[in-house]
């Protein structure tokens, strides 16, 4: 759909980032499955742990329940080994845990200020504004007979004069791929056929054919119109996931923005100052 591009790469990219926060309280469903040096680990962690590892959504039922409690033992036990190597007071390890911190703090913000408070009201009022600018676009519905020289295509015409059937001759006697068809191209748009075609295909009336022959680099064409029209616009329920990208990103950067205004941020790098700011401009 070449109407709403504005929402690519951002918006598919945070909600790939950006997990819903499934926790679930400790309730009655919440059991406790195993106990690791005496520490409860419950159904809420191992939903936690298959967040953060997506190679847990290729299992089903107990394959899946079992791959986690392997897994997340394995976890703890080697953690513990690195905790007792002091490897957690590393510089480095120390970095890393800071920088993984933040990183679930802008996820778990983003999730509950931006991507909760999106309504379906939102996002169908944007729709309707995204239509509301799209100009008119004219498409045809046209058929064509292709042959491989001027003469054969001078023929077909004036058989067409003689009162012959188009989709007949295009049956019988068209090279082209659509010929099985009647030669019937469907409907297609400004830009879709080479320029000479195109051309001599818009310039028609609706019932008519050309009159001399149209070359492309495919052969020599006789092109009949079928009908002109509006190309039909699209329908919320075909756009509205695209649509609801496209105020995700807008919130996204709205929320991004104003949390920037609050910082101090100095760039020292000259020329990766520059190319931000310019993104920033765009």
């Amino acid at each position: 759909m070449g109407y709403f591009k504005y929402a690519a790469g951002l918006a598919t990219a945070l909600t790939i980032m950006v997990a819903p926060m499934q926790v679930s309280a400790q309730d009655a469903s919440d059991k406790v499955i195993l106990k690791f040096d005496g520490a409860e680990i419950r159904q809420s962690d191992f939903d936690l742990f298959q967040e953060l590892d997506p190679q847990f959504e290729q299992l089903q039922g107990a394959q899946k329940q079992l791959a986690i409690l392997s897994a997340l033992i394995d976890v703890k036990s080697l953690a513990k080994k690195a905790t007792a190597d002091k490897m957690d007071q590393d510089a480095v390890f120390q970095k890393r845990l800071e920088f993984l911190k933040d990183r679930s703090l802008h996820n778990a913000y983003f999730q509950k200020n931006v991507i909760a408070n999106i309504s379906d009201e939102e996002v169908k009022a944007r729709f309707e504004k995204e239509i509301a600018a799209i100009e008119p676009e004219q498409e045809l519905r046209a058929r064509h007979i292709l042959v491989k020289t001027a003469e054969e295509a001078n023929a077909i015409i004036a058989e067409l004069d003689g009162g012959a059937d188009f989709v007949e001759l295009a049956k019988t006697k068209s090279t082209g791929p659509s010929g099985p068809q009647g030669g019937d191209l469907g409907f297609f748009g400004k830009g879709q056929m080479v320029p000479p075609f195109e051309a001599a295909a818009f310039a028609l009336e609706a019932g008519a054919y050309t009159k001399a022959p149209v070359q492309t680099q495919f052969g020599f064409h006789v092109i009949k119109l079928e009908e002109k029209r509006d190309r039909p616009l699209p329908k919320f329920e075909e756009v509205q996931d695209q649509m609801r990208q496209v105020v995700l990103r807008e919130r996204y950067l709205e929320t991004v923005k104003e949390a920037r205004s609050l910082s101090n941020v100095e760039i020292l790098d000259e020329e990766l100052k520059a190319s931000y700011e310019k993104i920033q401009q765009q």
